[in-house]
């Protein structure tokens, strides 16, 4: 139940800065309205070092489906335990979203772009070519789960407690780089549950959940972090 509640928050927080980063660019009426993409790949990367250096200790802060799934893959976390991680992530992802709805509260109504409102919970393409955006999500999440790996196999990291603030750094740098075409979902659970939780919160004018793109953030980042996981294995021989 500790490591259950360890992924909840875990997860709870990477969605409350994320998505909130989020919503505070492109929701009318935000003082941070139009502040820019560097703003949201900020709020992700310090929602991700909050919730590592909370849960680490707890649950190892696995946080993502995809990350849990591909340390299964390579022997270094019990399959038996997958389920109640990926539930709790799940879980904690829909309380962050919603925490981010009550917190924006005034201004749903006040941004007629239902577009825009879906964009603070759920990810989309730029271009809507589902096969490239599948690739795209692949290559980010293998990078995420490659770097998480290699920083967590660092002693000299370790040692030093600054092992959250490098993953932070990571998920960052991803999203400058490999973000802008799909918006990087990198995880599963940060993507569907927030969607589940814009299909089912009384937001005004909210339009379409898109189900027809909800498949590629789920499926793309599980592919690429177990890829990154094995790649990290069969190269490095840790």
């Amino acid at each position: 139940m500790e490591q259950f509640m360890g992924e909840v928050i875990g997860t709870a927080l990477l969605v409350i800065f994320g998505d909130g980063a989020v919503a505070a660019v492109v929701l009318n009426k935000s003082k941070a309205q139009n502040s820019g993409w560097i703003v949201i790949t900020t709020g992700w990367a310090m929602g991700l070092v909050v919730a590592v250096y909370a849960v680490g200790s707890i649950s190892g802060a696995h946080l993502n489906p995809a990350l849990t799934i591909a340390l299964a893959v390579i022997g270094k976390f019990a399959w038996g335990s997958v389920p109640s991680y990926v539930a709790a992530q799940m879980a904690g992802a829909l309380l962050g979203a919603v925490v981010v709805w009550l917190a924006y509260l005034a201004h749903w109504g006040e941004t007629e772009d239902a577009g825009l409102k879906l964009a603070v919970f759920s990810t989309g393409p730029a271009i809507r070519r589902n096969p490239h955006n599948l690739i795209t999500e692949i290559i980010g999440t293998f990078v995420l789960v490659f770097g998480i790996l290699a920083i967590v196999a660092n002693a000299a990291a370790a040692q030093s407690g600054l092992t959250p603030l490098l993953i932070g750094l990571l998920l960052w740098g991803i999203g400058i780089s490999l973000g802008a075409p799909t918006g990087y979902a990198l995880n599963p659970a940060r993507d569907l549950a927030p969607r589940i939780a814009h299909a089912i919160l009384p937001i005004p004018g909210k339009g379409s959940s898109d189900w027809e793109y909800s498949w590629v953030p789920v499926v793309g980042p599980i592919i690429g972090g177990v890829v990154g996981a094995l790649a990290y294995v069969g190269c490095l021989g840790k």
